[in-house]
């Protein structure tokens, strides 16, 4: 407040109504904005585009401070992995397709279908090493 009196007193910086409006605005607008901003959480979508009828909320995957956590960040393929005539191929990676270029929506007799295998592969693993959350609404978060 005491910017604003400086702005407004004779002999200091003179402004009109409408530019103290306007500062003011903007001053409220970025203190609003920041914490959109800062704060945001580095959720990855899991091709959201594609599930149209959801019964539950998305997951909010942080990739990157998972695979920090699980010590993952040199085995990209356990994850993101191809397969060629239904054989896996070692240490190649699809890092740089979407899931579901290679997962049908729904059930395709050649493809896994892409919510199974979301599934599959993060609860398997999960069973597995014997941590992280394996049950729905420990992935699937309703926001408060």
């Amino acid at each position: 407040m005491k910017l604003w009196k400086y702005l407004s007193r004779k002999g200091g910086i003179f402004l009109n109504t409408t530019v103290k409006q306007m500062i003011l605005l903007f001053l409220i607008s970025a203190g609003l904005l920041v914490p959109t901003f800062s704060f945001s959480d580095d959720c990855f979508d899991f091709d959201e585009e594609v599930f149209t009828k959801n019964q539950r909320p998305f997951v909010c995957f942080d990739h990157d401070g998972h695979n920090e956590k699980a010590g993952l960040e040199e085995d990209c393929a356990l994850c993101h992995h191809v397969y060629e005539d239904g054989k896996l191929v070692e240490d190649e990676s699809s890092e740089d397709m979407a899931c579901s270029e290679c997962h049908a929506k729904e059930n395709d007799p050649k493809q896994f279908e892409l919510m199974s295998a979301y599934h599959k592969r993060c609860r398997d693993c999960h069973l597995e090493k014997k941590q992280g959350p394996v049950t729905c609404g420990a992935c699937h978060e309703k926001t408060k």
